[in-house]
């Protein structure tokens, strides 16, 4: 009896582990691949000099969002992620134009915003990934820090001080940077099953990852 109980634990136990990894799996393939096309609808509105969308861009965000979650358990849901992200992709043509255009150094601030944002995203997922420490605790901490930000951006539409915009820059790169940790460390543990979500919350921090680090770089770096 004792024996058929732990042969029965011991399956369960391969089945949890098998059903991580391929959460895991398909998380980080679904991930490399809306990446990708990001990138690809990000260069077509530099190609087409595509003008800033302002509140277009959250309402459109927001829209596609909800049907991610809508249909996540459905294969409408993977081309929701690819809306989603490209729309996303999209929305950073605009700035990406404005910041080449308007510093000398614009293309180096762009590639060294990307190549630290790889960095970055990489050594955190390689760190969770390794070490396998669960980090549900930050659960709380984020989202008090979301709170936060959420004011502190409503905040700098009337504060027009370069450093208060510095310092929400570099509170969303420490926001990023958790989301990444507890996400990454969600899917491992099993408290994220669905890679469709998983992937949209990973892009999401590398988003705006990419975006404060620009931000702060733009503001450290000297307009033509």
């Amino acid at each position: 009896m004792a024996r058929e109980y732990g042969s029965v634990v011991s399956d369960a136990r391969s089945q949890s582990v098998l059903s991580t990894n391929k959460v895991i799996r398909n998380t980080y393939i679904l991930l490399s691949a809306s990446l990708l096309f990001s990138a690809l609808m990000a260069g077509v509105a530099m190609a087409t000099n595509a003008p800033p969308m302002g509140w277009f861009m959250i309402l459109g965000y927001f829209g596609l969002l909800m049907m991610v979650h809508a249909f996540k358990n459905s294969p409408l849901g993977i081309l929701f992620v690819f809306a989603l992200t490209g729309f996303m992709g999209f929305t950073l043509g605009p700035i990406l134009n404005s910041v080449i255009s308007s510093f000398s150094n614009g293309s180096q601030i762009v590639m060294t915003s990307l190549g630290g944002t790889g960095v970055v995203f990489l050594s955190l997922s390689a760190y969770a990934l390794t070490t396998r420490k669960n980090f549900s605790y930050m659960g709380g901490f984020l989202a008090a820090m979301a709170m936060i930000l959420f004011v502190s951006i409503i905040a700098s539409m009337f504060i027009q001080m370069p450093m208060f915009h510095l310092m929400i820059s570099a509170f969303v790169m420490l926001f990023a940077s958790g989301m990444i940790l507890f996400e990454t460390s969600n899917i491992i543990h099993g408290g994220e099953t669905n890679y469709i979500v998983a992937t949209v919350s990973l892009f999401v921090s590398i988003y705006n990852l990419f975006i404060s680090l620009l931000q702060i770089l733009t503001a450290l770096s000297g307009r033509d």
